[in-house]
């Protein structure tokens, strides 16, 4: 049988890296087939290669039989290889046929595309309004434009990049059963993704990648997500814990806060009240847009509170900028890691110091005091593992995940009274993830109170010792994470009942 997909020895090589080293596996027709690995694994440069991204070094590709060496992403297009990446590429004021029509080589009239839209948006069950502008859609709507430009494209296969992460449990459940009736159709699909029970879940066949090189095949409904992950990293993985303690004093008071959202497409917070305590873990889940930015923003000081009060261990921050916060103890890790937590073209050194300078002493009489600084850097580096060469390395060129190790390192090494984090574990790989919500814990565990807001599920119940879903802009009552059920914090998420009914 031939296979849909053939990749045979692909290599590709950059200065200093070999990203992919003589890699060979197949997809057949009609598969759900995984590809896993740590970050730097080399799962991005292989799927830029199937795409036309990137032209590999060495090694051949095969597409039904024949040769295929795509020279660019509208090459793969036309041969039947659609890609749905990690990070939309949508326009928020353009209405969603707009933005279809954006992706296609030869757009039809507008009436005509928004009927293949609607009939192919119900064929698939991901209803979708053609004339709705994308900035008021939802992030899981987000996504099924993306997936209905690609299937607009009859593609034979399909690449699905983190497809999950910014999804409801219902939304999952509907994005899994449409991936099932597109592969039972007989299309093949490429599904990258560090949640590795929806792998067990939806897949038919895992490759795993290390260090660049294939290490394993396996059939992920007959392996436990732990081998997976060892299989991964190449050792056991340790599961997050922490001792059983009371929680102190509240440190953290939020009351009756309201901000309206800066831009038009952003996310009013209303009335939003919350506390927490030294040693405590507070999880807040929200489907992205619901107010989550917002949130963080008014926290750290960057957004003034216009209605309502923060106090921290008693002392007023409503008049407080950033800086004055964090001298306070209240500390916060933005989503963003290039351009908000960390500046690009800067070194390690020097994004070390933009929020260190303060709480680490790294400046005194108004002159940095650069062998401490790079001190800083370096514990950073060591503590939480950062693959880099050094803290000279401009933070654009560190990977996803080894800048966001990064980011919460150098925050969490400043001793916070209270710290906030936003997606702590954004595209990070399961052996960091952990090594990362330990961390977390251990925070926690020495006093200080955590807030941790993340679209990751399994990652709050698995560390928070209170819950609570953010939806448009409200704030549901906590409650204690043991014991929820996924189905009643999807109905939370969703907004599907009163936010304080559903608390009670």
């Amino acid at each position: 049988m031939t296979a849909l997909l053939a990749i045979e020895g692909l290599t590709k090589a950059y200065p200093g890296v070999v990203a992919n080293d003589d890699v060979s596996f197949a997809i057949q027709t009609g598969e759900v087939h995984a590809l896993l690995g740590e970050n730097g694994a080399g799962k991005s440069t292989l799927v830029k290669m199937i795409y036309g991204l990137v032209k590999p070094d060495r090694g051949v590709m095969r597409l039904r039989g024949a040769p295929y060496a795509p020279a660019e992403p509208r090459a793969a297009r036309a041969a039947g290889v659609a890609m749905v990446f990690q990070h939309f590429s949508l326009f928020e004021a353009l209405n969603v046929a707009e933005n279809i029509a954006l992706g296609m080589e030869n757009p039809p009239k507008p009436r005509d595309l928004a009927e293949r839209i609607r009939k192919v948006s119900e064929t698939y069950g991901l209803p979708l309004d053609p004339f709705r502008l994308v900035g008021d859609l939802s992030a899981g709507e987000r996504q099924r434009v993306e997936i209905i430009r690609c299937l607009l494209q009859d593609p034979k296969l399909l690449i699905m990049d983190e497809p999950t992460s910014v999804l409801t449990p219902q939304e999952v459940e509907i994005l899994f059963h449409t991936l099932r009736k597109l592969a039972a159709e007989g299309t093949a699909i490429l599904y990258i993704s560090h949640k590795l029970e929806e792998i067990r879940t939806l897949c038919d066949t895992a490759t795993i990648l290390r260090l660049g090189k294939k290490v394993a095949t396996c059939t992920p409904r007959d392996v436990t997500a732990a081998h997976m992950a060892e299989l991964m990293v190449g050792k056991s993985l340790s599961v997050p814990a922490r001792d059983a303690h009371e929680p102190g004093a509240v440190l953290l008071k939020v009351e009756g806060l309201s901000v309206s959202a800066a831009s038009p497409f952003g996310t009013s917070l209303r009335d939003v009240t919350l506390e927490v305590r030294a040693g405590e873990v507070l999880g807040i889940g929200g489907v992205a847009g619901n107010g989550q930015d917002e949130l963080l923003s008014v926290l750290s000081g960057e957004t003034p509170v216009a209605a309502g009060s923060v106090t921290l261990k008693g002392v007023a921050l409503g008049a407080l900028g950033p800086e004055a916060r964090r001298g306070l103890g209240l500390l916060c890790a933005p989503e963003e890691r290039l351009g908000h937590a960390a500046a690009p073209d800067m070194s390690l050194t020097e994004n070390a110091l933009l929020t260190g300078r303060g709480r680490k002493g790294l400046e005194a009489r108004g002159f940095v005091d650069w062998s401490r600084t790079r001190g800083f850097a370096e514990a950073i580096i060591a503590r939480f593992d950062v693959r880099t060469p050094g803290p000279g390395v401009a933070a654009r060129a560190l990977s996803g995940g080894n800048l966001q190790k990064f980011v919460i390192g150098r925050e969490i090494l400043q001793d916070p009274v209270v710290l906030v984090v936003n997606q702590p574990t954004w595209g990070v790989d399961a052996s960091a993830a952990a090594a990362i919500r330990q961390a977390l814990l251990d925070l926690a565990q020495g006093g200080a109170a955590v807030i941790v807001i993340s679209q990751d599920l399994d990652e709050l119940l698995e560390i928070s010792d209170l819950f609570c879903a953010l939806n448009e802009g409200r704030l549901s009552v906590p409650r204690p994470a043991r014991g929820l059920g996924m189905e009643e914090i999807g109905l939370m998420l969703g907004g599907a009942h009163d936010m304080h009914e559903v608390a009670r």
